[in-house]
């Protein structure tokens, strides 16, 4: 993966955080590993790869304190002052003595040394987010320490100043020392405050680190969704000061997918080089398209965080916008490279939605003929009508950018407004067809905690997510919304439609709503929202009944039932995929004896619903699966990596 990026065209590839000790273990989350020696050769895997296409290699050295709670390594976390781990055990971490503090540094130094022997052109020290012990020791929410590691800011960055010391040391003119560090922590108190502290550590720090890579804390800061952050460059307010006070070449972040804003930010000083995470993931090669004036074919971030869901999810790093991420070795994926096509045969891809426009892409960029057909006029499916709720907007990029790719394709015809039957895709001269017919959402309540239908009177409108999509007007009245999915979706309809209505109640039987939004870093975010805009939260309820205009809940735990007012009830629970077009097809051609019809493949939600991310990796997958042999398919599914016997 980091050498697909190298190749893209990044000067620089970093690894995430890496764990520099046993005391630092973040398990069950797959974090790198630079304990001893021993990481050595498989560290030297990803510095090669990184070099053989000329970038300079980075690793992010950290011992993360009390941000873990050391479950593999079962030893007591360290912090600068007791205190409770971030992690949610019921553990604490023990105060550091100044034998603690020694030993910190030897195995910083440590972790450098070996650091260089793997190839690494450039070692941080990390002090950025929340997560790491040098943060800890910075912030006056974490240390309450009364000796000279306590107490002034001078005192509190003592371990900042020796251990960029001894890394210059340690490095010895080998490799770089950059300073990741969190200059505003955006917290109401207790925090480092751009503009207060922050400016004064880079004042006191300022010629010390070759380079000052800068950002806020925490983490659901840094990496806000586009649903809070609409703009790129978010942080540039925190941020832009830092050049004004030192010297040394400076690296920030903000989601940039934008080359103008990017060159923006050089032109006026605000930074030397621009840092990504999240666009260099959405697109690996990036830079190479803008070296190569190819901007247009930029795929954007759309900050969405299912990259982040991933690894809060502990599996392998995935991407709405590129399907190829994560599967660089495992499937043997390249975002601009695939296999070419195995015949002349043409396919039909019915459904416009993200599953069938990847689909398409994939298989033009194949070499094989295309037609996409669309029922509605405009293409997108759930994209299309998703990005026209409150803060999701950006997520009609995923649209935007398959559209472009296919309409300066020759062997593409795209087909609007063309609702086909079964009957139509045997009349036509394909032998090939992909139906991408999406989901429809539930209307009859079934769901995650309700398996049984709801039955409403008349005195009460049912409604759906696709109704409030399609902008069907809603009744004066109280408006209850039920999210059973207790994903994103139930939540931002809230939000959405109480910009126009005073009177919205969101039953959920999650604890808090959105709960699945914890790995995307947006659950507390969404709540304050809907609490901010007077949205009335039932949490640990469930929809029992609904009549007389009321729909009655039913706590989770106790059954006890209470009846509220309700003239409209949405319900965000399920979807049905839609494979009445699939079923009539099959049905159709087991009744014809003569057609030219060789194989029909469901894919994305009319498949098995998921998220758009998943809709995308199914088109893509089919499309690059596409008359291949079975067996190498299968094989490539199940190759894992396996760890060294000793």
């Amino acid at each position: 993966m980091r050498g697909v990026k190298a190749e893209g065209g990044w000067a620089v590839v970093s690894t995430e955080e890496a764990e520099i000790h046993p005391s630092s273990d973040l398990s069950p989350f797959a974090e790198q590993r630079i304990w001893d020696e021993r990481d050595i050769p498989a560290l030297r895997l990803i510095t090669d790869a990184v070099h053989e296409h000329d970038a300079l290699a980075a690793i992010e050295l950290v011992h993360n304190g009390h941000h873990v709670a050391n479950l593999y390594s079962r030893t007591p976390p360290l912090a600068p002052s007791g205190v409770t781990v971030n992690a949610l055990q019921p553990k604490q971490a023990r105060a550091m003595n100044k034998s603690d503090i020694r030993q910190l540094r030897q195995w910083h130094r440590r972790a450098i040394g070996n650091a260089k022997r793997a190839g690494f052109d450039i070692v941080y020290v990390y002090a950025g987010h929340h997560m790491s012990i040098a943060h800890h020791f910075l912030s006056t929410r974490f240390n309450q320490r009364t000796d000279e590691y306590g107490g002034s800011l001078t005192n509190r960055l003592r371990l900042t100043r020796e251990l960029l010391e001894d890394a210059q040391d340690e490095a010895a003119g080998e490799c770089a020392i950059a300073f990741r560090f969190a200059v505003d922590d955006l917290l109401d108190s207790d925090g480092i405050r751009a503009h207060e502290e922050g400016r004064a550590v880079v004042e006191l720090l300022s010629e010390l680190p070759d380079l000052w890579d800068v950002n806020v804390a925490g983490w659901d800061n840094d990496s806000q969704t586009a649903r809070f952050a609409p703009e790129e460059g978010y942080q540039e307010q925190y941020t832009s000061f830092v050049k004004q006070v030192t010297r040394k070449p400076v690296v920030g972040v903000g989601r940039y997918t934008s080359p103008d804003r990017m060159v923006s930010l050089i032109r006026r000083g605000v930074l030397d080089f621009i840092g990504a995470a999240r666009p260099s993931i959405a697109d690996p090669f990036l830079p190479s398209k803008i070296e190569d004036w190819r901007v247009e074919e930029i795929c954007e971030c759309i900050g969405c965080n299912i990259c982040i869901a991933s690894d809060n999810s502990c599996v392998p790093i995935r991407c709405t916008q590129n399907p190829t991420m994560g599967e660089e070795w495992r499937r043997g994926w390249h975002p601009a490279r695939t296999t070419g096509k195995t015949s002349d045969d043409a396919v039909l891809v019915v459904g416009a939605g993200p599953a069938g426009l990847e689909c398409a892409c994939q298989l033009s960029e194949r070499g094989y003929k295309v037609a996409l057909a669309e029922t509605g006029a405009e293409l997108g499916g759930r994209v299309l009508r998703e990005s026209r709720l409150k803060g999701l907007a950006t997520w009609l990029r995923v649209r935007d950018f398959r559209e472009h790719k296919l309409a300066a394709r020759a062997n593409v015809d795209i087909h609007r407004d063309s609702n086909l039957s079964a009957e139509d895709l045997l009349a036509f001269d394909f032998p090939h067809v992909v139906i991408a017919t999406g989901a429809s959402w539930r209307r009859d309540g079934v769901g995650r905690s309700t398996r049984h239908p709801l039955h409403a009177d008349k005195t009460i409108r049912i409604l759906t997510p696709d109704d409030i999509m399609q902008g069907v007007a809603i009744d004066p009245g109280p408006v209850v919304i039920f999210d059973d999915e207790q994903a994103y979706l139930g939540g931002v309809i809230a939000d959405h439609l109480s910009d126009e209505h005073d009177d919205i109640t969101l039953v959920t039987p999650a604890g808090v709503v959105s709960p699945w939004t914890d790995n995307t870093l947006e659950q507390e975010r969404i709540q304050a929202a809907l609490i901010r805009q007077g949205v009335k939260l039932r949490v640990s309820q469930k929809i029992a009944g609904v009549s007389d205009e009321h729909a009655e809940t039913a706590c989770v735990f106790t059954g006890r039932t209470d009846p509220m007012p309700c003239k409209t009830l949405v319900l965000v629970t399920e979807r049905s995929p839609n494979t009445a077009l699939a079923d009539a097809l099959r049905e159709a051609m087991a009744g014809q004896a003569e057609h030219r019809l060789q194989t029909v493949e469901e894919i994305g939600d009319c498949l098995a619903p998921g998220l758009i991310a998943d809709a995308v990796f199914s088109g893509h997958l089919a499309a690059r699966n596409f008359q291949r042999d079975p067996a190498a398919v299968e094989q490539e599914l199940f190759r894992r990596e396996m760890p060294s016997l000793p």
